[in-house]
């Protein structure tokens, strides 16, 4: 078993099946046997994300956000924070600004600022509760051990929160479906609209909207090791990582609620066109000739033909009367 799997398992003996989240949270986060506390990205790594396709993931971000400040005339005052920074892949991109990385685990939104706040593959790996729709209630899905492996276990109603959340931000429930409630995602975007007085959050993710759910009546649950996905998420804790597609819904019917109108909601392929376009990517596929400009071409055409079409980009304004 792993350090983060005998952590957990010694929790269960004492205490009975943990929640979902309380898993994820210790497979992910713990901060000597979490998964994010080593590298995982990359060739040697489980997966890749659209910011190891540098530079021309970060040159058409940076022109995006460029556009956003000419929506809001400018201003001087003027941040990038990014949630969920990681290897600070976007510290380069963003350099003309003032930057601001910050992780799941550490650090804070300043209290009051003019700008963007950014993110990529953030929400997606926040710690989320599960259900399964059983007899008429939604029950939640707790982690118990038999014979020392992790089972799913099937335990009482889920607590009022995740109740309304599924009842909020998914169809009428049916029968025998699993479904995720993202509480975390929903606490950040509280801390984004107290912080954020003036400007826009660019979320980037995979997931879903309210009409799309009935494709996955599994959840959306997976985890990812060595660029293979699975779909066992209880195995070898620590040393997988742990996802949750994103409920867009949910992001923006609570956004708004909050102050964060939905702006635009479009693939990241379509977001990443409207920024190339004035230039016709002239500065995303650079001046020189040879080795650099195909792998240039090649980052380009992954992020329009490949993760582009896959990812969904959402911007949502603040401060706008």
């Amino acid at each position: 078993m792993t350090p983060a799997g005998e952590l957990l398992a010694a929790e269960i003996r004492r205490d009975g099946p943990v929640s979902f989240r309380r898993f994820m949270e210790v497979a992910l986060y713990h901060p000597e046997h979490g998964y994010y506390t080593h590298d995982p990205f990359g060739a040697a790594g489980d997966f890749f994300t659209a910011e190891q396709l540098q530079p021309v993931f970060g040159i058409l971000i940076a022109a995006h956000i460029r556009q956003l400040r000419r929506e809001m005339g400018e201003p001087v005052d003027f941040t990038v924070v990014e949630l969920g920074a990681g290897r600070r892949e976007m510290a380069d991109a963003f350099s003309e600004w003032p930057y601001l990385p910050i992780e799941i685990a550490s650090g804070a939104l300043p209290p009051h600022f003019t700008g963007v706040v950014f993110s990529n593959e953030f929400f997606d790996a926040l710690p989320v509760e599960a259900a399964i729709y059983r007899g008429g209630a939604f029950r939640e899905q707790r982690v118990a051990l038999a014979a020392d492996r992790f089972v799913w276990h099937t335990a009482d109603p889920v607590r009022p929160e995740a109740e309304e959340y599924f009842r909020c931000y998914f169809p009428p429930p049916e029968e025998g479906r699993w479904y995720e409630a993202n509480l975390e995602a929903l606490a950040w975007l509280d801390r984004i609209a107290r912080s954020l007085d003036s400007g826009f959050a660019l979320t980037i993710d995979y997931g879903y909207t309210r009409r799309e759910w009935m494709r996955f009546a599994a959840g959306t649950l997976m985890s990812y090791r060595r660029h293979t996905a699975l779909d066992s998420v209880l195995e070898e804790p620590g040393s997988r990582d742990i996802t949750a597609h994103v409920n867009f819904t949910a992001l923006q019917e609570c956004g708004a609620k909050r102050g964060l109108a939905t702006a635009r909601f479009e693939t990241l392929a379509a977001l990443l066109l409207a920024a190339g376009e004035p230039d016709q990517f002239a500065a995303a596929l650079g001046a020189g000739a040879g080795a650099e400009e195909l792998r240039r071409r090649m980052q380009l055409k992954t992020l329009l033909f490949g993760m582009g079409e896959t990812f969904r980009a959402l911007v949502q304004r603040a401060g706008r009367e």
